[in-house]
């Protein structure tokens, strides 16, 4: 009978922490025989050697420090929201994940300080991993592009949910209303450039006439 109290046999949850995975990915890969695990009594209990050598495998090494971003588009009314994608976060990487950058403005903005903050900390090679629940919490559009600017300071993105978005409609209404306020503010910025170049052009008409 294996002994529930050796020090080399983990839980499954001190276990995952271990390998950078969620519980539920660890249990996967004990039941299609990926990882060496005993049981004791009805748990299942993984050796350390066993998940030493799976630290290549694993999306993230055990030493790698993470870096978390989250985001909701509002700025009142979605707390519950930051913390929901901070928690899972944390529930994930544990310790590892060193700090966690936070905005609140539409995915569609360019200019957001959290966003902005983290950029600089990936130049100064604070961490090696940028931790998203899902993709649209980086941005709406160009998450490619931001992917490749992190990759230059070799920080890597890793995204929990790979497919699906935690915005619903509300958020998506925020980010369409961003969207048209943007191109409202660069059309009225075309006319006034005009308004100016007309109202110069006849200033410097009268001034010859007045020659």
């Amino acid at each position: 009978m294996v002994s529930s109290n050796r020090p080399d046999l983990l839980r499954l949850g001190v276990a995952a922490k271990r390998l950078g995975l969620h519980p539920t990915t660890l249990r996967g890969w004990a039941n299609d025989g990926k990882v060496e695990y005993l049981w004791v009594g009805r748990e299942r209990r993984f050796p350390v050697d066993a998940l030493d050598r799976l630290s290549g495998v694993s999306p993230v090494e055990s030493t790698t420090a993470v870096a978390g971003y989250v985001r909701v588009s509002g700025t009142t009314g979605q707390e519950s929201s930051l913390a929901a994608q901070e928690a899972e976060l944390r529930g994930r990487f544990g310790d590892r994940l060193t700090k966690v950058y936070k905005d609140k403005a539409s995915g569609l903005r360019e200019r957001r300080p959290g966003l902005n903050r983290l950029l600089r900390d990936a130049e100064s090679h604070c961490f090696s991993v940028v931790a998203v629940t899902h993709s649209d919490r980086l941005a709406r559009f160009g998450v490619s592009w931001l992917e490749a600017l992190l990759g230059k300071s070799g920080v890597t993105v890793e995204v929990l949910h790979p497919k699906g978005s935690t915005g619903g409609m509300p958020e998506l209404l925020d980010d369409f209303m961003t969207l048209v306020a943007t191109f409202a503010g660069r059309m009225y910025g075309i006319r006034s450039a005009e308004t100016k170049k007309r109202l110069l052009a006849s200033a410097e008409e009268k001034i010859d006439e007045a020659a």
